[in-house]
């Protein structure tokens, strides 16, 4: 695996230890029980215009922000929103069935991050060995690892379940999609797709989260074997990846990057 695959998943663990940090409070109240046909639908798709590794050339929004007011820019509030294709099954946790095709390996991506028990080894390794791919090597014991290292954080014990009592809430607001090349598959048949999400927890006691882990990202690599869209950190589509614009909703620097928001079913 590569270094920059490594910083880049450790950059995410330590974003998920902001919300873990809450938690603390519950464990020790004793609520712990043991943390492409894309141009059609979206638009152009300008994954071929970004050479493989290289970052993004957009400008950053100054002061943090960007707002398409008074010039009556694009943004990604104002823009087309992706739908999510709805799955056919389910699989040791995970939705499933998702389609050959652009929005297919989104909406993989969006159900996977948004199921993920990032803070239940032993459920998460099930999810991951449903849905990564066996050539991904390594990549379930380094995910497993993380959310063990999130855990001890919180003077939990390094493997167990969710604290009892408590529900984590995952929800994607956004995603920036770029095609990758591959000697082996079809174009259109490895994505990258980087999310903008927030995280809520609840508790029976305390239906609302007064800090939520808000617009954070994190990013995966999709592709298509065995008649399935699977996780994979090969090295040869890793390298591959590029950088996101920061996503805010009326940021017209966000739009030009290509951040469209997604739509969930009501």
């Amino acid at each position: 695996m590569s270094r920059r695959h490594m910083d880049t998943h450790d950059r995410s663990a330590r974003k998920a230890k902001l919300t873990l940090a809450g938690l603390a409070v519950l464990a020790a109240a004793g609520l712990a029980g043991g943390g492409v046909a894309a141009y059609s639908l979206l638009g152009n798709d300008q994954s071929g215009q970004t050479q493989a590794g290289s970052s993004t050339t957009a400008k950053p929004a100054p002061s943090g922000s960007a707002s398409g007011k008074g010039g009556g820019a694009m943004t990604p509030e104002k823009g087309k929103k992706v739908p999510l294709s709805v799955p056919t099954g389910q699989k040791d946790g995970v939705s499933t069935g998702f389609p050959h095709n652009y929005v297919g390996a989104i909406s993989a991506a969006v159900y996977f991050w948004e199921e993920y028990a990032w803070l239940d080894d032993q459920k998460a390794r099930q999810q991951l060995e449903a849905v990564v791919s066996p050539d991904a090597t390594g990549y379930i014991d380094e995910q497993i690892s993380e959310i063990r290292k999130g855990r001890e954080a919180v003077n939990l014990p390094p493997s167990g379940g969710t604290p009892a009592g408590l529900t984590v809430t995952t929800t994607v607001n956004a995603v920036r999609v770029r095609t990758l090349a591959s000697s082996e598959l079809p174009r259109g048949d490895v994505i990258h797709v980087w999310m903008n999400y927030d995280r809520y927890a609840t508790t029976p006691d305390k239906s609302t989260d007064d800090d939520p882990l808000k617009g954070e990202d994190t990013d995966f690599i999709v592709k298509w074997q065995d008649g399935a869209w699977k996780l994979t950190n090969e090295p040869t589509y890793w390298k591959q990846r590029t950088y996101p614009v920061a996503y805010f909703p009326e940021s017209p620097y966000a739009w030009r990057d290509m951040w469209w928001q997604v739509r969930h079913e009501d």
